[in-house]
């Protein structure tokens, strides 16, 4: 019962944040199109008022027609719309998910193993869930300096562009090599959206407030609210498309469990950007297909980088543990002793009814309890054992030999 309900909670705040999640970027993109989309206004009438820019659009069987002011508008509404508890609850709902599914059970979803630097491979639950928590501050806490010291007055934002990337692939490496894999990707895509929510939280909405208010009181507001406003949603736009693939990672063990994982990451990061940019140039006019060109070229590097190696032959993959007492006269593993061994170390969540405490029902539907499910699962088991991925957190202790036997196995 208790998996059960942990399980459906995960639903639940799943939901919640992804509904949060395309409202606000759905928000935002809109706003970043009408924002790049303005033309100088038309009519005299309009200048006069301020006007700076202005769009007329059609949808839904109606006509709109949206305006944006240079200076401050004769007057302002009580009602003026507001962009920030979408993005504070996207925040808040990730968080929680992060909460339930990895800080309640850090030795299992967060703690690297398999790291090559011993101290990572070393650390216990509550250390990995402090790693991961100061991993999410420091990133915040490292982005925003930068902005902050390399273009405070919003005059050197293609220099702090290349240097925030520069911090991406950063925080990709460093990712990969602390935690384990699934949470290496969903720990970059939070770093980043942390980055968004706190751009919103700490800076845009204030510096909004304060140029209402100076409105409001007849005084001119002061125009760096306005474009540190401006260079935080710019940065926030460009983060989208990466974090929605970084959030969506842990479905695919072939990426994260890669011995060149952050390459991949960083390869999808900048594609993401890439591809958005297009999208942000051609709302202004301006029709750029090198940058989509360029963005779907990094996803077929990834492609490559990612593709597994060719198979072993039976005699390259002989070993000290293949034994005849794992093998058949052949010489070759045998589905039984596989699927021994899968029923030891794996089946405790794999199965049609798992006894472990942590799964209500299998994760990702895969059921290895019979022989016939196992060969439907051969290439991605081989996999995913291989790369020691499975068992998570090798919490059932599968030996280097049983690995090596079934990577010797040829699936059949």
């Amino acid at each position: 019962m208790e998996a059960y309900l942990l399980d459906f909670g995960n639903l639940l705040i799943r939901w919640l944040h992804v509904i949060a999640a395309i409202a606000w970027l759905g928000e935002s993109i809109y706003f970043v199109m009408l924002d790049n989309g303005l033309k100088p206004p038309a009519g005299e009438e309009s200048k006069k008022k301020g006007v700076l820019g202005e769009m007329w659009a059609v949808h839904g069987g109606g006509f709109y027609h949206n305006q944006k002011y240079a200076t401050s508008p004769e007057s302002l509404p009580e009602d003026l719309h507001w962009s920030f508890w979408k993005a504070y609850t996207t925040w808040l709902s990730g968080f929680a998910l992060f909460t339930l599914l990895y800080l309640t059970n850090p030795s299992f979803y967060l703690v690297n193993r398999n790291s090559p630097w011993e101290w990572a491979a070393n650390m216990t639950g509550t250390q990995a869930n402090m790693a991961a928590l100061a991993f999410l501050l420091s990133g915040w806490i490292v982005y925003n300096e930068l902005c902050k010291r390399i273009s405070p007055n919003m005059t050197r934002d293609g220099t702090l562009s290349v240097v925030v990337a520069l911090m991406m692939i950063g925080v990709a490496y460093l990712s990969t090599h602390i935690f384990s894999g699934r949470a290496a990707f969903l720990l970059t895509g939070a770093v980043m959206a942390t980055a968004m929510s706190a751009n919103v939280f700490f800076w845009i909405i204030p510096g909004q407030r304060r140029m209402v208010n100076a409105m409001k009181a007849g005084e001119t507001p002061n125009p760096l609210d306005g474009l540190r406003g401006k260079q935080r949603s710019v940065h926030n736009t460009y983060f989208t498309l990466p974090v929605v693939l970084l959030m969506l990672s842990n479905h695919y063990a072939f990426i994260f469990t890669h011995s060149l994982s952050w390459v991949l990451m960083v390869l999808f990061i900048f594609a993401g950007a890439l591809i958005r940019q297009y999208f942000v140039l051609m709302h202004s006019g301006q029709i750029r297909p090198g940058y989509p060109v360029a963005g779907v070229a990094l996803i077929l590097v990834a492609v490559w980088v990612g593709a597994p190696t060719a198979a072993p032959t039976p005699a390259q993959t002989q070993s000290s543990a293949i034994t005849t007492d794992s093998a058949g006269a052949s010489g070759t593993v045998t589905l039984a002793k596989v699927a021994a061994i899968i029923n030891t170390r794996c089946v405790e969540c794999h199965a049609a009814a798992p006894t472990s405490v942590m799964f209500a029902a299998a994760p990702l539907g895969i059921v290895l309890d019979s022989q016939q499910e196992i060969l439907l699962q051969a290439e991605s088991i081989k996999q995913v054992v291989a790369n020691k991925y499975m068992p998570l957190g090798n919490l059932t202790q599968m030996t280097d030999e049983e690995r090596e036997l079934i990577a010797a196995w040829n699936g059949q």
